[in-house]
């Protein structure tokens, strides 16, 4: 069945049929139902459906929304769309009153309503999911007590911090990935229903009464931008690549944390694989998938933009493929996200201790407190550094003679600086990497409800 066709004086053939036809929109069926229930109770409000017709489409709408909700909505091969399998099953159960639901309306403001309803509910399940993340990174955070880590840049050690302030720095990127989908619901939550086909109708629709009959925060503004926009499934994708791409970046430190190089985690027999060649392997296969998937995201958010860039105002048939790209984006997330919630939650973490390069700073400071130019702090313990290399030694076999031999300004008390485990004390700026800092970060999020 399709929702056009009385200027043609012939059927759709069969390869424009195969080519237009995307069943993407299926998904779509209880928003379209739910749609469409509102729709018709307004129509019914307004005056353009009778009393007795406005029952009758209601009842039998939610006849179908039953079917739906039970998984026995039965599509055919001649619905085009969801909207068409919708219309067509109201026609069977109530006849042809239900050539009156599409009063006032087009599909192009339909699809626009159907994608935010469905979008709306899949914000509200990715924060839920992301706030199971963030209780995980927390769970495990506060487990690790004041475990000292070697902390990294360029991939190199560089300074001494708790593991639970590392964990915590992925519990923190997930509370902002949780606010951008909250934040882009607010702004999926506007109904486009009534802007018609992109002008609106003649007819006294009541768009923010449909609004309010959804629970929608607002109704549009503009007939053209509610019909054509799709900045709110751009927004969408690109929140569920940015949660994708920071759940990557742990992935790549599992994977890393795994390997017998680094030695600092390892993870339940059940949540990984082994090897077909290799008996002694065991792969962190859901980290390795996890940044492979990140990249498909990735192309969902670009594809997404790139769909909108060249489109005169107002629909054009491209925006079918919006579904497509949005959904896979959201799936990509809903995957990847209990399963990395579940690696995080099964790590048994047993880091090595830092080398003791990394009080190289904690030294450079003991002068700054002194009075010395932090450059010629850090020229000094540089020479401190090269001069212990030279001598196959490191920070934690310096002698007294080492550091006055460096800045003249070192005391034989500066050596115990060059423990690692107790340089994260000495942070004590809010935010910075201190055991009270952890502290003060696990209250926060404890607070937050996590």
């Amino acid at each position: 069945m399709t929702l056009w066709g009385g200027r043609f004086a012939e059927g759709p053939d069969d390869a424009l049929w195969r080519f237009t036809v995307d069943r993407a929109d299926r998904r779509l069926l209880l928003d379209d139902v739910r749609g469409s229930l509102a729709h018709a109770q307004m129509l019914g409000e307004a005056g353009l459906l009778d009393a007795a017709e406005a029952a009758a489409v209601r009842e039998g709408l939610q006849a179908v929304l039953a079917e739906a909700e039970a998984g026995e909505f039965q599509f055919t091969e001649g619905d085009e769309d969801v909207h068409s399998a919708v219309e067509r099953r109201l026609g069977e159960l109530i006849g042809e009153t239900a050539g009156k639901l599409h009063t006032g309306r087009s599909r192009n403001d339909q699809v626009a309503l159907d994608l935010r309803l469905y979008l709306r509910r899949a914000a509200d399940r990715q924060a839920e999911r992301l706030a199971d993340f963030i209780r995980a990174a927390a769970d495990k955070a506060e487990e690790a007590g004041e475990t000292v880590v070697a902390g990294y840049t360029h991939l190199q050690q560089g300074q001494a911090v708790p593991l639970a302030h590392h964990l915590l720095a992925y519990a923190w990127m997930a509370v902002r990935d949780r606010e951008r989908f909250l934040e882009a619901r607010a702004r999926i939550d506007v109904s486009p229903l009534g802007a018609g086909a992109l002008g609106g109708s003649g007819l006294p629709l009541d768009p923010a009464r449909t609004a309010r009959l959804l629970d929608m925060g607002a109704a549009f503004d503009n007939s053209m931008d509610a019909v054509a926009g799709r900045d709110f499934a751009a927004e969408y994708g690109f929140a569920c690549a940015q949660a994708l791409v920071h759940l990557s970046r742990l992935a790549e430190e599992c994977v890393l944390w795994a390997s017998s190089e680094f030695g600092w985690v390892t993870f339940p027999d059940s949540l990984t694989t082994g090897s077909s060649a290799l008996p002694h392997k065991k792969n962190p296969d859901i980290a390795e998938l996890t940044r492979a998937r990140s990249a498909g995201a990735i192309g969902y958010a670009t594809a997404l933009l790139s769909l909108q860039k060249g489109l005169p105002l107002a629909y054009n048939r491209d925006l079918q493929e919006d579904k497509r790209l949005v959904m896979a984006a959201d799936d990509l997330l809903a995957g990847a996200l209990p399963a990395m919630t579940a690696l995080l939650a099964g790590a048994e973490f047993h880091p090595p201790r830092p080398d003791s390069w990394v009080t190289a700073l904690d030294l450079a400071e003991a002068l700054v407190e002194r009075g010395v130019p932090f450059r010629e702090a850090h020229r000094a313990v540089g020479r401190l550094v090269a001069a212990l290399l030279d001598g196959g030694r490191d920070l934690s076999q310096a002698e007294p003679s080492d550091l006055t031999a460096a800045h003249p300004d070192f005391r034989e008390s500066d050596l115990a600086r060059t423990d690692p485990s107790a340089s994260p004390a000495r942070r004590p700026a809010p935010g910075a990497a201190s055991p009270d800092s952890v502290r003060g970060q696990l209250k926060t999020l404890r607070d937050l409800g996590f």
